[in-house]
């Protein structure tokens, strides 16, 4: 948690606890977002991701815990907190009947924008989102990518100053991931405060000013992309072997060099050391002597990769949870 204060802050959960029976997809979440910046709350499949925005864009509510966006309580004015937001989600919650521009139309009457400004609020939105010229075509027509846009406009419609994104680049080809990244960040230098939740390392280490890192319904880790990196020692030394049989035994053999247990992904071993020389020596001496041999060695600087095999013991696509029942608002 962070030492702002309380009118400093845009969004704060408290203890936010949630079961589904027996899962535990919240389990004491707690996060705090000063007022202009973004929060990347990255985790696995079934970390308590979505659960928590659910929450906290009162779609859900906790089982117990506090949470406030811009000073309104979620689960006592959700009608206040619902105006002062927007939200987008991992699926483009779009009439695909519709053109573009009637999607924006109706979702402005929807939030009770004057009417006297709806023509030119959705103009404004499908230029600044690259939609102008398919403004006037029935979505369904539309690529993932532009679907993706539009929705993200849809979310914006009445000048929110708070945005919850929830994974809004699944299932995006690299470059229409990029154009919503910039999308993105053009929106954050006009002062708009973010949530986004995502599997994307790069996503996170791209935009976030802060990383939470959920696992298990808890918050694991919380900090920059420098700190968290930083958290793991200076060096990463990675080995290849011929197989997965190989590499687990070249991880006991090597796991004394290590700070922690080595991490094991397919054929290769990660482990964390201070010093990238004396280790490396030590590394091949090693396996040497238990007569393994290596295909490869790198020595690398940690990334939030090695942040998230650490704390999760997953890869970022893995499961670390049954995944989270799907909750009815």
């Amino acid at each position: 948690m962070s030492s702002s204060s309380p009118g400093d802050l845009a969004i704060v959960a408290d203890s936010l606890v949630k079961h589904f029976g027996s899962v535990h997809a919240l389990d004491g979440v707690s996060l705090e977002v000063p007022i202009g910046t973004v929060l990347g709350v990255l985790g696995p499949n079934g970390a308590g991701k979505t659960t928590t925005v659910r929450v906290l864009t009162t779609l859900l509510r906790a089982d117990s815990g506090h949470a406030e966006v811009l000073g309104l309580d979620v689960a006592r004015q959700p009608q206040e907190v619902r105006a002062s937001i927007g939200l987008a989600g991992q699926y483009a919650a779009v009439d695909e009947n519709l053109t573009g521009r009637e999607n924006l139309r109706m979702v402005a009457k929807l939030t009770h924008q004057p009417k006297a400004s709806i023509l030119d609020r959705c103009a404004e939105l499908l230029e600044f989102f690259k939609l102008t010229d398919a403004a006037d075509r029935p979505v369904r027509t539309y690529s993932g990518g532009m679907r993706r846009r539009l929705d993200l406009a849809a979310a914006l419609v009445h000048h929110p100053p708070v945005l919850f994104l929830d994974e809004p680049t699944t299932g995006l080809d690299p470059a229409s991931r990029n154009d919503l990244w910039g999308v993105i960040e053009g929106l954050v230098s006009e002062g708009t405060t973010l949530l986004l939740t995502t599997q994307y390392l790069e996503e996170a280490d791209r935009l976030a000013d802060r990383i939470a890192v959920i696992d298990g319904g808890k918050v694991v880790a919380e900090g920059t992309a420098s700190e968290l990196k930083s958290s793991l020692g200076s060096t990463i030394l990675e080995v290849a072997f011929r197989n997965q049989d190989v590499a687990t035994e070249a991880a006991g053999v090597l796991a004394g060099l290590a700070h922690g247990d080595p991490s094991i992904v397919t054929t290769s071993v990660s482990l964390k050391v201070d010093d990238g020389t004396a280790a490396t020596f030590a590394l091949v001496r090693a396996l040497d002597a238990a007569g393994i041999e290596a295909t490869s060695l790198t020595v690398r600087e940690p990334t939030l990769d090695d942040v998230f095999l650490s704390l999760t013991s997953n890869s970022p696509d893995g499961l670390s949870n049954p995944d989270e029942p799907e909750p009815q608002p």
